[in-house]
C-alpha cells in the first residue's frame, strides 16, 4: 500500500468541562468530549486514535451503547451545546454520524441508550430546556418518541435499563428538585411510576447495574452523599411476614402489566466532603457462558477524590475499599469518572479538563499512569525548538505547555507527551517565541513581555525521556548556575526561581520551633525536584515543572498580539493591539541585555503577524490595515547597533488584500514571503524574475511573484516549509477560518495568467482538521519525525513534520511524506 501524505502523529486535546463528557468503552477505548468534537483515546497506547467531528457546539455528553454480551460497542451517542444529539456508528472501521437527534431547544446535558434488538435503540437526552426527550433509532432513523417536560426544573443525568424478567424499558432521571424520578414504558409511552427522595441537594449523577436479576440504581448529590437503591420483582409467594423487632426497609412498590416491583434504598455512602459530581458502577464481565456484575462503585467528588466503595464479604456492609487523588495544591476537584472493562484502571477528568489514570499494580496498590493532556481553551501560538525535538504552545486557558516524543519501555510506538508546564498565567497568553533551546519569551493579554529559561531539572528529565545526554543539551553553559526549579509565591504572577540551597534549608517546624512569622507558616516553594523516567502526571505538571521567570520587558502601551526572533536569537520584536498608528509600531529588544533597541513605526492597527528572514536581515510585518512592511538590518560593519530600516511595504493602493492580513512567513532561501489574508486570498511576493534573495537585488522592487491564489475561505495560518519538494517546487501549508489544512505546491513562472503556478496536493478529511479557526501552522525546522532517531536514514529523509494549533483547544503534529507529494 502506498504510503499516505498526511498522517496524523499526535493530538493533544482535553475533556470539556461537563460532568457526563467521558464514557469508557468494553472494547477498552475511551470516548470524551473535547470543545465541538468527541475524541476516541486508546489508554494502551497512550494517543487519540480517531475525532469524531459534527457537532456545531460543545459536547458536553458522551456515551458508549453497551452490548448485552460484554462485546466491544459499536455505537456511541453524544449530545451537545448544539441541542442536538448524534448517534455514531462504526462502519468499516470507522465512526460515523449516522443520525441526528434534533428537538431540544436548549444544550443537550446529559444522554443514555440501551440496545432493545439488534437494530433497535431507545435513546434518552436531558436538557437545560427542561425537558428530557426519549428517541428510536434504527436503521440510520431516529425520530422523538416522547417528550416528557419538568416545567421549571432540570435533570441532571438519565440512565436507561431494562426491567428484570423482561423486555420493558426504565428510565431514572436525577434533577435540581433533589429527587430521583423513575419512569417506565407502558403502552409506548413512559409515565412516572416512583419518585426517590432522601438526597437534600440537586442530584448529580445516576447510573443503573444489573446483578443477578435485579436492578441496582446509584445516585450521587451536591449533599456530599451517594445512595443506593434495590430495584426487584415481587414473587406472589412471598407473604408480608410480620417480624416482631426487626427494623425492614421502606418498600416503594409499582405495577407493570400485573407484575409488582419494589425498590428499598439498601445504602447511604457518605465519604466525600464536597460534592459528589460523578458515579459510575464497574463494568460487567463474561465468566464462562454468563454476565457477572460486580457491586463495586466509583464516585468523583469537587474534593479532588475517587472513591471505591464495595460491600464487605462477610458483614455486607458497603465501605470504602480504595480512595485516590490529591490532598492540596490550587485546583478545583473531579467532574467524573470511569473504570476501564477489567476493573484495573479507573480515570477522573478535572474541573480543567486533565484526565486522571490510575491502574492497580502487581503489588495490589494504585499508582498514577501516564495519560494524555492538552489546552482547556483556544491555542493562540506555538514554536518548535530550533533542533525541532520538542514545541511548545500557549492558549487562552492561561498556560504554556512544552510537549515532546517519549517511547515506552519495551515498545517501539513514539507518542508525544506534556513533559512542562512552563508557565501558569493570571491572563489569557497570547503568544510566544523561542530564544534558543532552552529559553522563551511570552505575551499575554498584558502590556508586559516575559522571559523565561529551564531550570535545571527540566534539562536534565528532558534529557532522560529523550534519550540525550546532559553534555549535549546544556553545551557549554554550567549546569551549576542553573536555578533547580520555579515557584509561583502565593498570590503573585511570576515564577521565582529555586535554588538548591532553598530546597535543603530546614523548616522551623522541625525544630519545634514557633513559626516567628506569617511566611515562615506558609512557604513560599511548593517546588520538588523530578526525577523522570516517563511524562509526569497532572499534579507534577501543576506544581514542579515551572520555568524561574529571569525578566519583565515593558514598553507596549496595550495587550500583547505576536512576538517574532531572528535565527541568532539576538533580537526579539514585539507588537501590541493597536487600534491607532502610535500604538502600532513594532519593538525590537536585545536578548543580551534585554534593553529596548528600536521602535520600528509603519501600521495604523494591529500587528497581526511578525517572521524575521532565515538569513536574519529582514523583518516582515502584516497587519490588520491590510498592508505588510518589510524592514532590513542595517550594515553591522557601519553601524555597531545594526539599525532596522524601512526597506519596503504596501500601501492601500498597492496592496493586493482587501482584508486584514492573517499571517506570513518567508521561505528558507530568502527568496520569497507569503502573506495570508481574511479576503481568502494566499499572496507569494519577492524579486519577481531575478532569483535573488528579497533586499539583495539591487533597486528591485518587492512586487507579487505568485498568481492570486483563492483558497474558498478565510487563509488564517500560512507557512512554507523549508525543505523543496522533489521537484524543487515548495510546500505551503494554509490553514483556514473552518478549520481546514490545505496543502499547496507553488513553482515561480514567467506567465502566471493561467494559475499553473500552484497546485492543490492534499485537503485534511473530517476527522484530521481542525472544528474551528487555525490559528497558527509551523512546519519542523529538521527533516525526519521528532523522536524517529537521526535524520539521516534514508527513510526520514522522506518526511516532513507540520504543527498545528487551533482554536478548537487541539494542537495536532502531522507527518507529512515529501516522496508521495
Amino acid at each position: 500500500m502506498a504510503a499516505p501524505v498526511m498522517d496524523t502523529c499526535h493530538v493533544s486535546c482535553c475533556a470539556n468541562r461537563a460532568p457526563n463528557v467521558v464514557s469508557w468503552g468494553r472494547g477498552g477505548l475511551i470516548a470524551f468530549g473535547t470543545c465541538n468534537s468527541v475524541a476516541i483515546y486508546n489508554p494502551e497506547e497512550i494517543r487519540v486514535v480517531d475525532l469524531l467531528n459534527k457537532h456545531t457546539g460543545r459536547v458536553n455528553a458522551v456515551q458508549w451503547v453497551h452490548e448485552p454480551d460484554c462485546s466491544p460497542e459499536n455505537q456511541l451517542i453524544s449530545g451537545g451545546s448544539d441541542n442536538n444529539v448524534i448517534v455514531w456508528e462504526k462502519l468499516d472501521g470507522k465512526f460515523r454520524a449516522c443520525a441526528v437527534c434534533s428537538g431540544h431547544s436548549g444544550p443537550v446535558c446529559a444522554v443514555d441508550a440501551v440496545s432493545l434488538s439488534s437494530s433497535h435503540l431507545l435513546v434518552a437526552s436531558a436538557s437545560s430546556d427542561s425537558t428530557v426527550k426519549l428517541w428510536t433509532y434504527s436503521s440510520d432513523a431516529a425520530e422523538c418518541l416522547q417528550t416528557v417536560a419538568f416545567g421549571s426544573g432540570f435533570m441532571m443525568d438519565v440512565s436507561l435499563a431494562l426491567l428484570p424478567g423482561s423486555r420493558v424499558p426504565v428510565l431514572a432521571c436525577g434533577g435540581d428538585d433533589s429527587r430521583v424520578h423513575l419512569y417506565v414504558q407502558l403502552s409506548g409511552q413512559f409515565q412516572r411510576v416512583l419518585t426517590l427522595t432522601g438526597h437534600e441537594d440537586w442530584v448529580r449523577g445516576v447510573e443503573w447495574a444489573n446483578k443477578d436479576g435485579e436492578l441496582w440504581l446509584a445516585s450521587c448529590s451536591q449533599d456530599c452523599l451517594i445512595r443506593v437503591w434495590r430495584l426487584f420483582a415481587k414473587t406472589a409467594a412471598e407473604p408480608d411476614l410480620q417480624t416482631d423487632g426487626i427494623i425492614k426497609m421502606k418498600e416503594n412498590i409499582f405495577q407493570v402489566s400485573g407484575e409488582e416491583f419494589a425498590v428499598t434504598l439498601e445504602t447511604v455512602l457518605a465519604g466525600h466532603e464536597n460534592w459528589v459530581y460523578g458515579i459510575h458502577w464497574q463494568p460487567p464481565s463474561v465468566k464462562g457462558d454468563s454476565v457477572e456484575q460486580s457491586l463495586k462503585l466509583l464516585s468523583a467528588s469537587m474534593d479532588k477524590t475517587m472513591i471505591l466503595w464495595g460491600p464487605e464479604e462477610d458483614s455486607g456492609m458497603w465501605v470504602e475499599m480504595v480512595r485516590v487523588g490529591e490532598v492540596g495544591g490550587n485546583t478545583l476537584g473531579f467532574y467524573g469518572c470511569q473504570m476501564s472493562p477489567d476493573g484495573s484502571m479507573i480515570l477522573a477528568h478535572a474541573f480543567h479538563g486533565a484526565l486522571h489514570l490510575w491502574h492497580h499494580d502487581s503489588n495490589q496498590e494504585w499508582r498514577p499512569s501516564v495519560v494524555i493532556s492538552g489546552h482547556f481553551n483556544a491555542v493562540q501560538d506555538m514554536s518548535w525548538d530550533p533542533e525541532g525535538e520538542f514545541i511548545i504552545t500557549v492558549g487562552s486557558d492561561q498556560t504554556t505547555r512544552l510537549f515532546t516524543p517519549w517511547t515506552r519501555k519495551g515498545s517501539s510506538q513514539i507518542t508525544w507527551h506534556e513533559i512542562s508546564r512552563p508557565q501558569i498565567h493570571g491572563y489569557d497568553m497570547q503568544c510566544l517565541t523561542m530564544v534558543g533551546r532552552f529559553q522563551f519569551v511570552s505575551g499575554a493579554d498584558e502590556k508586559v513581555l516575559r522571559v523565561f529559561k529551564a531550570p535545571r531539572n527540566f534539562v536534565e528529565n528532558f534529557a532522560h525521556i529523550s534519550g540525550t545526554s546532559l553534555e549535549k543539551l546544556l553545551g557549554c553553559n554550567d549546569i551549576a548556575d542553573l536555578p533547580e526549579g520555579a515557584s509561583t509565591p502565593a498570590l503573585g504572577l511570576s515564577n521565582k526561581a529555586v535554588f538548591q540551597g532553598d530546597l535543603a534549608s530546614p523548616s522551623p517546624q522541625q525544630d519545634g520551633g514557633d513559626f516567628n512569622s506569617l511566611s515562615d507558616q506558609y512557604k513560599e516553594s511548593y517546588f520538588q525536584p523530578l526525577k523522570l523516567a516517563e511524562p509526569p502526571t497532572e499534579d507534577d505538571l501543576l506544581q514542579n515543572t515551572l520555568w524561574p521567570e529571569v525578566q519583565k520587558l515593558y514598553g507596549h502601551g496595550f495587550e500583547m498580539f505576536c512576538l517574532a526572533s531572528d535565527c541568532a536569537r539576538t533580537v526579539v520584536a514585539s507588537a501590541c493591539k493597536a487600534s491607532k498608528a502610535e500604538h502600532a509600531s513594532i519593538l525590537l529588544w536585545s536578548t543580551a541585555s534585554w534593553k529596548q533597541l528600536q521602535s520600528l513605526s509603519c501600521h495604523s492597527l494591529t500587528i497581526t503577524q511578525m517572521a524575521f528572514s532565515p538569513n536574519g536581515q529582514l523583518l516582515l510585518a502584516v497587519s490588520r490595515d491590510r498592508t505588510w512592511s518589510l524592514w532590513r538590518r542595517g550594515n553591522p560593519d557601519l553601524d555597531t547597533e545594526a539599525m532596522f530600516s524601512l526597506y519596503a511595504n504596501t500601501s492601500k493602493d498597492t496592496s493586493v488584500h482587501t482584508r486584514i492580513i492573517w499571517s506570513c512567513d518567508w521561505s528558507a532561501d530568502n527568496k520569497y514571503f507569503v502573506t495570508s489574508s481574511r479576503d481568502k486570498k494566499v499572496i507569494i511576493w519577492g524579486h519577481a524574475g531575478s532569483g535573488v534573495a528579497v533586499g539583495e537585488g539591487e533597486d528591485a522592487r518587492v512586487t507579487s511573484c505568485s498568481s492570486v491564489l483563492d483558497v474558498g475561505d478565510s487563509a488564517t495560518a500560512v507557512s512554507i516549509c523549508p525543505f523543496l519538494c522533489s521537484d524543487h517546487s515548495y510546500l505551503l501549508a494554509v490553514g483556514l477560518e473552518n478549520g481546514q489544512i490545505l496543502l499547496y505546491k507553488w513553482k515561480p513562472l514567467e506567465d502566471l495568467s493561467s494559475e499553473s503556478d500552484w497546485s492543490r496536493c492534499k485537503d485534511t478529511d473530517a476527522c484530521q482538521g481542525h472544528t474551528m479557526v487555525v490559528k497558527r501552522l509551523r512546519w519542523r525546522p529538521r527533516l525526519g519525525r521528532g523522536g524517529h532517531g537521526g535524520q539521516d536514514s534514508k527513510e526520514e529523509q522522506a518526511w516532513v513534520q507540520l504543527a498545528s494549533a487551533g482554536a478548537d483547544h487541539v494542537v495536532k503534529i502531522f507527518d507529512i511524506n515529501l516522496s508521495a507529494l
